[in-house]
């Protein structure tokens, strides 16, 4: 029986499950670059060439394998366009007896594969993705009868399954997650890792040409491409985490600094969402660091709730609730994107800094993410269609089946706490305490209305004001809450006078 294998750019694992049984005499694989991948959003330069190379270098590793690899180039003067056209393009040439695909991490691609199944011909097999500890119907039984969904029980649930930083039926140290351990500011002085970045090689510049030639006017930067494109590349990465930046990870997970975009981060999601290396790779090195003394438990336990937990909490909750779950707006936020997200054009320094590091690297890490270009978002009210398409077209490791619950739950809480039991809402005092970014910037964290006032500062106020009637009643929300009641109303109407005249303000993203 000959069977057509479709695999898509982040199933770059030998381990995937529609490579389970493969016969290299009779079978054959299919990958394609497509255009319409790389533009329905319009993904950064950086993004598209990770994806492209690993793509052609993961092929050239099948074929070395003996197995028959048909591949579509970008560039290819007849390239198909499309996922759709190439796959029935290639049925139409090789009449296999089946089509045989791995579940997508995207809704609308499993639409298309739901199509294919109806449509194309030869009998469609979709197998579940493996890659992850949890299948999606384990998440669904989880979630049976809860009305909200808090990843710390799901955490501990994938604990116990695994057995990772367990003794016996107990957490190793006595506490299932360390994060009280896990908010500190840079010191002064502390030495911050010399990371490790990837020349690109020929395949890799020839990627980068034809990115540049083609998407020239996607966002970002390709100066100082340096992400793994290759599995040997991914472990090398894995490796220099583990000994030079997972030991101070914990401590320092939340600190931002001016001039350094990685601080003591994994810089591993990139890989691991693409499928060069697997979640469980990384969480058994981890765990071996902390077991070897060569990493206290506090950053090894962090890490491993970055993927054991949040990573598959989030996968869950996405298949759970989609395609429902996108078209939610809890808060009625409907302000449009500021320009600067796009520019880092701005007198607001931690967002100035932010894009621009986004711009350079394709890359931010979580609390940059969270509470920086997230909590602006949702202090201003932004629309949650809006933002969530800068989130996915901006970062190298976005897909929507991550992306989509950070963003509309976790950063905007547009679910209205189905996610987070509280909206992540911050003045510029938590920015300050985390970052050195208020040094220097025009407005004064410490100032709370005026010309030199931090705008997170009013916004914040504004933000609880607009929403009193659905968020006061939050259990999370009753102190800021309690405060806000105390003040007067002079204090309060001077607060919606100043946040209007600042977001009538900003210049939209054209």
């Amino acid at each position: 029986m000959s069977r057509l294998v479709l695999l898509l750019g982040d199933q770059l694992s030998r381990s995937i499950s529609a490579l389970e049984g493969f016969d290299p005499a009779r079978d054959r694989i299919l990958m394609a670059e497509v255009a319409s991948e790389a533009t329905y959003v319009r993904h950064h330069k950086q993004k598209l060439v990770m994806v492209f190379s690993a793509m052609r270098h993961f092929a050239g590793t099948l074929r070395a394998e003996g197995l028959t690899v048909e591949y579509w180039r970008i560039e290819d003067p007849d390239n198909p366009g499309s996922l759709d056209a190439a796959l029935r393009r290639a049925v139409e040439r090789h009449r296999p007896e089946a089509v045989i695909l791995t579940e997508p991490g995207e809704w609308r691609v499993l639409e298309m594969m739901r199509d294919w199944a109806e449509t194309l011909g030869p009998p469609v097999e979709i197998r579940p993705d493996t890659r992850f500890f949890a299948r999606i119907e384990d998440f669904a039984r989880w979630a049976e009868g809860r009305k909200t969904y808090r990843m710390e029980f799901f955490y501990r649930e994938m604990r116990r399954k695994t057995g990772l930083l367990m003794e016996g039926d107990h957490p190793v140290g006595g506490h299932w997650n360390f994060d009280a351990e896990n908010r500190k500011a840079l010191p002064a002085g502390h030495r911050l890792p010399a990371r490790l970045r990837f020349p690109p090689d020929g395949v890799t510049r020839d990627v980068m040409a034809v990115v540049e030639a083609r998407f020239g006017g996607h966002f970002g930067s390709l100066d100082g491409f340096g992400w793994p494109v290759t599995r040997e590349q991914a472990l090398e990465a894995l490796d220099h985490f583990i000994a030079d930046a997972l030991p101070w990870f914990g401590d320092y997970q939340d600190a931002m600094k001016r001039g350094e975009d990685f601080v003591h981060h994994a810089l591993l999601a990139p890989a691991l969402n693409l499928g060069l290396i697997l979640p469980g790779e990384l969480c058994l090195a981890a765990e071996r660091a902390w077991l070897e003394g060569r990493a206290p438990l506090n950053a090894v336990e962090g890490f491993i709730r970055q993927i054991l937990g949040w990573r598959e909490y989030v996968r869950g909750l996405y298949w759970l609730e989609m395609p429902g779950y996108a078209e939610t707006n809890a808060l009625a936020a409907h302000r449009p994107l500021p320009d600067f997200y796009w520019t880092g054009e701005t007198d607001l320094r931690c967002l100035a800094e932010v894009v621009q590091a986004t711009a350079r690297n394709a890359y931010a890490h979580h609390i940059q993410r969270l509470m920086v270009t997230g909590n602006f978002a949702l202090l201003a009210g932004l629309a949650p269609k809006a933002v969530e398409e800068w989130y996915l077209l901006v970062y190298a490791d976005a897909y929507e089946w991550v992306e989509l619950p950070n963003t509309h739950g976790m950063a905007l809480f547009a679910d209205g706490g189905l996610l987070a039991s509280k909206p992540y809402a911050a003045s510029g005092a938590y920015i300050d305490r985390m970052s050195d970014y208020c040094t220097g910037c025009r407005y004064d964290p410490a100032v709370k209305s005026g010309p030199e006032a931090c705008p997170f500062n009013y916004l914040y106020w504004n933000f609880l004001i607009t929403n009193e009637t659905r968020l006061a009643g939050n259990p999370r929300m009753a102190m800021p809450y309690r405060t806000l009641a105390k003040m007067a109303p002079a204090r309060r109407a001077e607060i919606v006078a100043e946040s209007v005249a600042f977001l009538d303000g900003l210049s939209p993203a054209q």
